[in-house]
């Protein structure tokens, strides 16, 4: 019976990585099916958007009572400029004397970064970048902290609460430009995992415009379906959607759902990983590429066609572009390849 058990917790376990299409209801009916008589293997570990290792209870029956999610009030979209580069102001939703107040500079372009699963205003997506941006240009960089949604140990709790989010980051972005203080030409918005999954259904979102780049650094995977186009980031979300996958099939979304779709060193596994059976470390990398390529130079070529990278091919088509950077390459579209060092400084040019 234990290695009955067993072997369920593992299709589950591999059904969460799998990049085919998922459905909470199979998920559910799965459980229903199982009885976990030892308790032993009732837990599996699972990495957060941040690398970190966290048990997780794999019995549905036994989940406590989550807290209450209200998106619009908890989430806080907190400001950086050079004039307060490491000490950020809060802006309140739809405040006007809040925004009037801030830091936040209509004639400076506009970066909003969204964090993962278990992610906090402190993470990677955020502080990587800040620095980064600020030695480009003084930009209004926006952390969109929505640590009370995402917090929720149970994952599909957080994934469920993606759409309110993103519907609340809209109407932050819509209200900023009914003031005047942002133009959608100069409004770029990145996310990691599931905050990837979230700036897509933003730019869905927004009412007054169109979003000029959206950026999803390996977007989640588990729970996202390529048939549900509507509650992940897609192509038509902005003028620009760029995609970056680096752990697809794992934790992140293999399949091209972007514009222009970059896969480095083939988008599964990143070199100075290890075995990084868990996917961790190699979710995690994108972050660490896109913060370099603010100022440095990430170049993909672009390949036939995307059946080429599950087998670790690329027929170069000669068409080559940028990853990443401070401004985003418009007009860029395919699936592209590139190989990456295995530390840092990642590009190879």
């Amino acid at each position: 019976m234990k290695c009955l058990v067993l072997s369920l917790l593992l299709f589950i376990d591999v059904s969460l990585a799998s990049p085919l299409p998922h459905h909470d209801g199979i998920l559910e009916e799965i459980k229903q099916n199982i009885v976990i008589e030892d308790p032993k293997h009732r837990w599996s570990m699972v990495p957060d958007a941040e690398g970190r290792m966290h048990l997780i209870d794999l019995n549905p029956y036994e989940m406590p009572v989550e807290p209450l999610f209200n998106a619009a009030a908890d989430i806080r979209f907190i400001l950086h400029t050079r004039s307060n580069p490491t000490a950020g102001q809060v802006i309140q939703l739809e405040n006007l004397a809040s925004l009037q107040n801030s830091n936040f500079n209509p004639a400076h372009e506009t970066r909003i970064t969204i964090h993962g699963w278990l992610g906090t205003a402190g993470s990677t997506v955020h502080v990587n970048t800040r620095p980064q941006y600020l030695e480009v240009d003084n930009f209004n960089l926006v952390t969109v902290d929505w640590s009370v949604g995402a917090s929720s140990i149970n994952y599909i709790t957080a994934r469920n609460r993606v759409d309110d989010a993103a519907a609340v980051v809209a109407r932050f972005i819509d209200f900023c430009h009914l003031h005047g203080f942002i133009q959608f030409p100069r409004v770029h918005i990145i996310g990691h995992s599931l905050g990837g999954q979230m700036a897509g259904v933003a730019g869905k979102r927004v009412s007054r415009g169109r979003v000029q780049v959206i950026t999803a650094l390996d977007p989640a995977g588990p729970l996202f379906s390529l048939n549900d186009p509507d509650r992940r980031v897609a192509p038509t979300d902005g003028v620009y959607v760029e995609v970056i996958v680096t752990n697809g099939g794992v934790l992140g979304f293999m399949d091209p759902i972007g514009q222009a779709n970059f896969y480095p060193n083939f988008g599964v596994a990143q070199p100075g990983c290890g075995s990084d059976a868990s996917g961790q470390c190699a979710h995690e990398r994108v972050n660490a590429f896109f913060a370099e390529s603010i100022r440095t130079v990430f170049t993909g070529r672009q390949c036939a066609s995307f059946a080429e990278i599950g087998n670790n091919q690329c027929t170069p088509t000669g068409v080559t572009s940028r990853m990443g950077g401070a401004f985003g390459s418009v007009g860029a579209s395919g699936i592209f390849h590139l190989t990456t060092n295995a530390n840092a400084p990642f590009s190879m040019g």
